[in-house]
This record gives C-alpha cells, sequence and structure tokens, in this order.
C-alpha cells in the first residue's frame, strides 16, 4: 500500500509542474503501460488511480493522449471509459466510437443526456444495435440521424425506420436514404410519399402556375396512385399494418379502395375491408372470391360503404372476377372500362360522381399506358 501511495504521489508531484505537452505525452504512456506491460496488483492499482487523477487535467491534451491510449481496449477500467465519454467531443471520440466496454444501457443513456456531437459519435461506431439506433431515431436530429442512415454497420428496426420518417421525412436526404432501403416498411413508405407532396403543395411557384386547389387535388390523386402502387408491391404480412396506418390517417376512403380494387391489389383490398368490417381473413376472401352479390354488398356496407355507393364496389368485384379469369394481364384496363360503361347512364352526383371521376380518370391513364407499350413494340 506505502509503495502505491509513493508512485502516485511523486507522479502528482511532477505534473503540478511538467508542461502541457509532457503530460499529455506521459498521460498516453501511463495508458499503453497498464494494458501492454506486466505489473502486480499493487502497480496497476497505483496506474489506475493515477490515471483518475489526469481526468481532472485542466488541458483537453492530457485527457485526449489518455483517451488515444485506452479507449479501444476491453481491459481498460471501465470508469475511466465512462468519464472521458463525456469528455468534451475530440477526447470523448475515442472512447464513445471505438470502446467495447460501453454498453446498449450506457451508449442510449449517452444519447439521451448528450449532445449532438456525441449522438453523431455514438451512429458512427463499428456496430450499432437495435436499441441504440431505436434511441437515436428518437433524439436524433438531421446529421445524427444521417450518420445513423449511412452507417452499414447500423442495425435498425421496422419501427426506428418508420420513426425516423415521421421525425425528418420532410428532409430530402433523409428521405432519399430511406427510399433506398429494401426493408423500409410500407407504412413509413407512404409517409414519405405525403411528405413529397406536402413539398410540393408548399412550393410558391407551383401554387402560383397551377393553384392550390388543383394542386392539392394532383396531390392528393398522386399520392393514392403511389399507396396502391405500394400496396402491391408489399410482402403479406405488411399489410395489416399498412391498411391500419391509413385507415387511423383517414385514408381508406371509398375512391382509394376502388383504385385498389380497379388496380387488382386484391391482397391489400381484402387486409383493408377485413380491418373495416372485423370479419375474419378468410371469410372476406372467400365473399370476395366467390360470394352472391347480395353477401358481397352485405360486406361492403358493413365496412361502411353507403349503399348507392356499395352499388359500385359490387359490379366492380364481378367485374374484376370476371377480368381475372379472362385476361390476368390487363384487370386494371377491363374493370375500369366496363364498369365506366355499366353506370354512364347513372345519375352521378355527390360520392358517386367523384367515385366514377376517379374510375374514369384510371381508365384514361390506362388507355394511354396501353398506346405507349404498343408504339414502343411498333418502333422496336
Amino acid at each position: 500500500m506505502l509503495g502505491r501511495r509513493v508512485i502516485v504521489e511523486a507522479f502528482l508531484r511532477w505534473i503540478e509542474t511538467a508542461k502541457t505537452g509532457d503530460r499529455a505525452r506521459a498521460a498516453n504512456a501511463l495508458g499503453r503501460a497498464y494494458l501492454q506491460s506486466a505489473m502486480s496488483a499493487d502497480e496497476r492499482a497505483a496506474a489506475e488511480m493515477a490515471m483518475n487523477f489526469l481526468l481532472d487535467d485542466p488541458s483537453p491534451r492530457v485527457r485526449l493522449g489518455l483517451a488515444e491510449a485506452i479507449a479501444w481496449s476491453p481491459d481498460a477500467p471501465r470508469n475511466l471509459i465512462l468519464s472521458l465519454a463525456e469528455d468534451q467531443p475530440e477526447v470523448a471520440c475515442h472512447a464513445v466510437t471505438c470502446s467495447p466496454l460501453l454498453s446498449d444501457a450506457d451508449l442510449v443513456d449517452l444519447a439521451a443526456r448528450g449532445n449532438g456531437a456525441t449522438r453523431m459519435l455514438i451512429a458512427a461506431r463499428a456496430h450499432v444495435t437495435r436499441p441504440v439506433s431505436a434511441a437515436l431515431a428518437e433524439v436524433g436530429d438531421e446529421e445524427e440521424l444521417l450518420c445513423l442512415l449511412e452507417n452499414d454497420g447500423a442495425v435498425i428496426s421496422s419501427l426506428s425506420l418508420k420513426r425516423i420518417a415521421e421525425r425528418l421525412g420532410d428532409c430530402c436526404d433523409i428521405r432519399n436514404l430511406l427510399l433506398d432501403r429494401s426493408d423500409l416498411p410500407a407504412d413509413a413508405r407512404q409517409l414519405l410519399t405525403q411528405h413529397v407532396c406536402n413539398a410540393l403543395i408548399g412550393l410558391p411557384l407551383a401554387q402560383a402556375a397551377i393553384g392550390l386547389q388543383r394542386l392539392q387535388r394532383i396531390s392528393r390523386e398522386a399520392t393514392e396512385a403511389a399507396i396502391v402502387s405500394i400496396a402491391g408491391d408489399i410482402a403479406p404480412r405488411e399489410i395489416p399494418d399498412l391498411v391500419q396506418h391509413l385507415r387511423l390517417n383517414g385514408r381508406l376512403t371509398p375512391s382509394f379502395l376502388m383504385h385498389a380494387l380497379c388496380a387488382g391489389k386484391v391482397d391489400f383490398f381484402a387486409g383493408a375491408i377485413v380491418d373495416l368490417t372485423g370479419c375474419g381473413e378468410r371469410r372476406v376472401r372467400s365473399i370476395l372470391a366467390t360470394g352472391r352479390m347480395h353477401a358481397v354488398r352485405a360486406l361492403y356496407e358493413s365496412a361502411g360503404l353507403p349503399r348507392e355507393i356499395s352499388v359500385i364496389f359490387v359490379e366492380a368485384t364481378m367485374l374484376w372476377r370476371d377480368a381475372a379469369r379472362k385476361a390476368p394481364g390487363n384487370v386494371l384496363g377491363n374493370v375500369c372500362g366496363r364498369l365506366l360503361e355499366k353506370f354512364r347512364h347513372h345519375d352521378a352526383h355527390g360520392a358517386i360522381g367523384e367515385l366514377l371521376d376517379m374510375v374514369e380518370k384510371l381508365h384514361i391513364n390506362e388507355q394511354r399506358q396501353s398506346a405507349r407499350v404498343y408504339a414502343a413494340l411498333a418502333a422496336a
């Protein structure tokens, strides 16, 4: 015990008069000696005590010298690493980005209590676990989350990706990084689509050129088309979450449901009806695929569709069955065209008129797309 105290006291007397550069080199040498040299238990305890004293050195260069020596090692004293991790950024960077001694709980705590620089260092670690990514998704700003999304060693859960989309989906760079991810959940992808449309509506030049009301309508239609496209590409397990997200955001409108049905997005459409009615998925699919007209109509009315609209949905369902059986490659064109023909002389006002207008636009877009394909094949 006496020998250890003599070593520490001698070291402390020396650092009182030593220059900053000498103290920094001594701190670095002491840290390396602690990790790499054969020491007795007393010598190691004395070295650890001396390093603890160095944490209070007024010069960051000294603390940096110590951090550079010990931050990478699993054998460093944990209390030193925790203290260095909360130092100023140029010192903390070594402990935060490199130390294997910092647990998920430590990093989550640092993310919550630290500043943007600390969170940036956490996001840049070689390996970032799901819990740490979740903490950053909740409190991180744009720069930190860009760093996290660009880090190939970061494991980010679907919930965290959605949270980032909710908080910072209006940032173009973050939005692009999210959209490039194959693991981005469908409801988060829909949120980003909405952010793009909101940005378009907010452009003064677009408002002046098109008019706010028309711009809002175009944005709404584009968002709807994008969601239908997303719905057709997602895995079946994602459908309930996307449907619930859309319902909670008021997007399961009759127009949107008709768009999905006419486009042949049957899995998604069935999922929406399951959510709206509370019926079992097997029963809903059975009615949609083989049910008689009165059963289909009762299903739609239990989903909240008014009677005058449910008639159109029933007809669209019957046309979809027929088109899927006879011409599965052109469901959209067949259903829309025949549906318009069926209700051509219908007194189309209010919700019915809006629904049929949407079907007509789908039909026109499908005709134009067919013409483009035909022209391309003819020119080949």
